[in-house]
């Protein structure tokens, strides 16, 4: 086996295809989209090159495209501080109890992220619904009819209801991963810092979570990628209304592409977003290496 692999044609024949189909489903539509992002072009006719003007308008006056970008922040914030958080407890939690309920409740909180996109986003929509909506009628029946919105059709609470069923779709693998992560850390460990006279807090900040820093970084780097292509549940719950306080860069994309048929502007938009996920990553990459330094 050993003399297989250092053989040049064997070695050819693995490594070729899976470059090919690299360059077929990564490279040749990134190379394109940077170079239609200089032209303009409505998807007909002939394309006309203008040079930078798609990346001056985007940048200096297109308001919209920094709001998107503040909801893709603010999801993120929420994302990594409330979901991450909450489902690290829940995991630890899982881990003491006995394993065939913590067998059952992991499956019950993994439910919703089996579920399709469409059916998850559908249901909260009718949960939402400020006439016969499912919290509505609960708010109206315990007594608390003067909190009832049009949680969907109001700017002020329409991108915490999206944000909501991000998180209530997503939840179930922040819990796998933090679970997953926490079952490797070598109970030995965790001993030996009780033994040295650790607390729960210290036991958490000093032992635990610096032995899983490996997958926090991964988690956090999912969640980034995540919160940057969140399209389709805004789509199906508010197409980026009301007065686009729920618009997010992947479906302001997909607006300016395919609705408003700017096909030169949209794939601006694409390699902004290419590179912001980049950037966001290598930050966050640096600030888990320097963690460790």
């Amino acid at each position: 086996m050993k003399t297989l692999f250092y053989n040049k044609k064997v070695v050819s024949a693995l490594v070729v295809p899976g470059l090919c189909i690299m360059l077929f489903a990564i490279a040749a539509p990134l190379i394109i989209s940077i170079i239609l992002s200089f032209v303009k072009w409505s998807g007909f006719g002939k394309l006309k090159f203008i040079g930078i003007d798609n990346y001056v308008r985007l940048l200096t006056r297109d308001p919209l495209f920094y709001r998107s970008i503040l909801n893709v922040l603010l999801l993120i914030v929420v994302t990594i501080l409330f979901q991450n958080v909450i489902a690290f407890l829940l995991a630890y939690m899982l881990l003491k109890i006995k394993p065939g309920y913590s067998r059952l409740l992991r499956t019950i909180y993994f439910i919703p992220a089996t579920l399709s996109l469409v059916v998850v986003t559908k249901l909260w929509v009718h949960i939402f619904h400020p006439s016969y909506g499912l919290l509505n009628k609960l708010l109206v029946s315990v007594g608390l009819s003067n909190f009832t919105h049009a949680w969907l059709a109001e700017p002020g609470t329409a991108i915490w209801a999206v944000i909501w069923i991000m998180i209530w779709q997503g939840f179930g693998w922040a819990l796998l991963f933090f679970y997953s992560g926490l079952v490797t850390v070598p109970q030995e460990l965790e001993e030996a810092a009780v033994v040295d006279g650790a607390n729960k807090f210290q036991l958490y900040t000093h032992v635990i979570l610096p032995y899983m820093k490996p997958v926090l970084e991964s988690i956090i780097v999912i969640d980034v990628i995540s919160s940057l292509k969140q399209m389709e549940m805004i789509y199906l719950s508010t197409e980026g209304g009301p007065g686009n306080s729920t618009q997010f860069i992947a479906l302001y994309l997909y607006q300016r592409a395919f609705k408003y048929s700017e096909y030169g502007y949209g794939n601006a938009i694409s390699v902004i977003f290419v590179i912001l996920a980049i950037v966001l990553t290598v930050i966050i990459q640096k600030a888990f290496r320097r963690g460790e330094d």
